[in-house]
């Protein structure tokens, strides 16, 4: 259980970070506000882009295509990895509730057909 605190949370610390620089960045390429920075991060990490607020100089489109380029990918593998981990946690408790439902079966069974031969 540990390990799977552990990817989880890099997982989720590295979008934070990556939206924690974006916000910086934008902030001070395009000087807009902390809001609007924020705003244009997650919407351009996510792919949303709404197209409301753009960049507006070369070189802070420049930086935007890169920050795209690299942030998109981390946070694909970020998210691929939480979900991966939800998944193999919820495939794990099901293989334990089927096994215990067989093993009580198999004992129930087990006791039935002793009965019998009595």
């Amino acid at each position: 259980m540990p390990k799977l605190k552990t990817s989880v949370l890099s997982a989720v610390f590295s979008i934070m970070l990556l939206i924690g620089a974006g916000t910086v960045m934008f902030h001070y390429l395009e000087d807009w506000t902390w809001a609007e920075s924020f705003y244009f991060s997650v919407a351009t990490l996510t792919t949303v882009g709404y197209g409301d607020i753009h960049p507006t100089t070369d070189e802070s489109r420049v930086v935007t295509a890169l920050f795209i380029l690299v942030g998109v990918g981390i946070v694909i593998a970020a998210l691929t990895s939480i979900g991966s981990r939800y998944l193999a946690t919820q495939e794990h408790q099901l293989s334990d509730s089927i096994t215990r439902r067989m093993t009580r079966r198999l004992s129930f069974r087990s006791k039935n057909s002793k009965r019998k031969k009595k």
